[in-house]
């Protein structure tokens, strides 16, 4: 995913009312920019910390700017340093898709068609991606976005309790049982993470339902990229430890 024109740089001031964030800019002029993170964002939001943000160039908006990477500190190894994460969870979806496309997930290789947004189980659920072959079960992926990075390499999902995100590993598990696949993607928009675990101090019941998917039969991967002002790109798998 390319960012052209390349992403602006600005200094956070605060992040507010969820969806909104004040930044300085480097003439001193201050702006707020739109926050597309409905999250805690918890390690993703210290006071001071280098952001880039998109402009939409649309003036009907009433904040046209949006908020799209941070860098953070983070340990590893005893030695702290600083990391590209990226907010912006609107993209996740995109970035899976891309991910698939391009063959950087070798267990979801060899389906022809793509669909977004697809109305399926008993919840009223959208799954993010639905994948299809001739001559293969649908493959439904659902897609989250990691950015809660603890230190040395480890990821946790969820950074806010998620009773949508278990609802979704329920529907996952009756896509299984109904002989489809079911894969639980983790798009980790953080270069600070290798391995994806379950954040049970956060919400003990979502990890519960996510090992009871996985023992159902529900697949689940992580992958992780690169981050920058002109690009975003996931192109490599990474560890998920339950």
């Amino acid at each position: 995913m390319q960012f052209d024109p390349p992403l602006s740089e600005a200094r956070l001031i605060r992040r507010y009312k969820r969806f909104m964030a004040d930044v300085v800019l480097p003439d001193g002029s201050e702006i707020t920019l739109h926050c597309p993170n409905t999250g805690s964002m918890k390690h993703c939001q210290p006071e001071g910390a280098r952001v880039w943000y998109s402009d939409s160039g649309n003036p009907k908006r009433k904040y046209p700017c949006t908020w799209e990477l941070v860098e953070v500190p983070v340990t590893q190894q005893g030695k702290t340093g600083y990391v590209m994460a990226g907010i912006n969870t609107g993209r996740s979806n995109a970035l899976v898709r891309e991910a698939i496309e391009q063959g950087v997930i070798p267990v979801l290789n060899g389906y022809d068609t793509i669909r977004q947004e697809v109305k399926y189980g008993d919840e009223n659920s959208r799954i993010d991606l639905l994948l299809s072959a001739e001559g293969r079960p649908d493959c439904y992926v659902e897609v989250k976005n990691v950015t809660l990075a603890m230190g040395d390499g480890l990821g946790l999902f969820p950074d806010a309790v998620t009773t949508r995100g278990t609802k979704h590993l329920r529907e996952l598990m009756r896509v299984v049982e109904s002989g489809e696949r079911a894969v639980l993607v983790f798009c980790v928009q953080h270069t600070g993470i290798d391995v994806v675990a379950p954040a049970d101090a956060i919400d003990p019941v979502y990890g519960q339902v996510l090992r009871e998917a996985m023992n159902a039969g529900v697949e689940v991967v992580a992958c992780g990229g690169t981050l920058s002002a002109e690009r975003i790109a996931l192109d490599r798998c990474l560890d998920v430890r339950v």
